[in-house]
């Protein structure tokens, strides 16, 4: 993780949280820039490792020290220009991972055709929050609280392996807690590529491949990420 660096296109409310939460990540965080008035921000607010440049000319974002296993997250305010970004990006550095923000489904879809790896749809992620706020108050609270900075949780995505002892087992069969964490949601690879809150129990069964999203101290998700990769564990339920 050392030498992995994460590009952030564009510098504004969008983004602070993101580049704060990859920092803690390891991530060695680049800002890329195309006003002034952005580059001041990210330097007001600490960053040092900012680059401007104009992010329409592809010879300029060619010349960027870019590796394959970086991450490239498209975070501009206008969304026309995130998906025109996330083309230009994919285009020159065909093997690394996009990360594309967005504010609607249109977008959303605009973006997955344009080549981005990953997608955070932002209207939909507000909408689950507004639903849990409005529906589960107490349990919206408990987790706000959780992940604050006043505690050292984190979330973490763990990808079940192929001969994982997950395979075949029902989520609403397995007992999370007792491995001292708890299942926000997954993306079920049978069903679709979409992310699944997790606000009941589900029916269907885990899968190889099937990724799934924990809270947890880093101590717990470490050990559960371990024994996801164990082909048998006795009393798994």
């Amino acid at each position: 993780m050392d030498n992995k660096k994460a590009f952030i296109f564009g510098y504004s409310k969008r983004s602070t949280f993101l580049t704060k939460e990859l920092q803690k990540q390891g991530f060695n965080v680049i800002i890329v820039v195309s006003e002034q008035d952005s580059y001041d921000k990210a330097k007001e607010h600490g960053y040092l490792d900012i680059i401007k440049l104009d992010m329409t000319d592809d010879d300029a974002l060619e010349r960027l020290d870019v590796a394959e296993i970086d991450y490239l997250v498209c975070v501009m305010e206008d969304s026309h220009f995130n998906v025109f970004l996330t083309l230009s990006l994919k285009s020159l550095f065909p093997k690394s991972k996009i990360i594309a923000l967005s504010d609607s489904f249109h977008v959303t879809q605009k973006l997955k055709m344009a080549g981005a790896y990953k997608v955070i749809d932002l209207y939909q992620v507000s909408a689950n929050r507004i639903y849990n706020i409005l529906n589960k108050p107490v349990a919206t609270k408990l987790i706000t609280n959780l992940l604050s900075s006043e505690h050292k949780l984190s979330i973490r995505e763990i990808d079940i392996p192929k001969n994982s002892f997950l395979h075949d087992i029902k989520v609403n069969d397995f007992n999370f807690a007792k491995y001292g964490i708890i299942l926000v949601g997954m993306i079920d690879r049978r069903l679709s590529e979409q992310f699944l809150f997790i606000t009941s129990g589900l029916e269907h069964s885990l899968d190889r491949g099937d990724m799934l999203v924990c809270i947890g101290y880093d101590d717990d998700l470490d050990r559960f990420e371990r024994y996801v990769s164990s082909s048998y564990i006795k009393g798994v339920k």
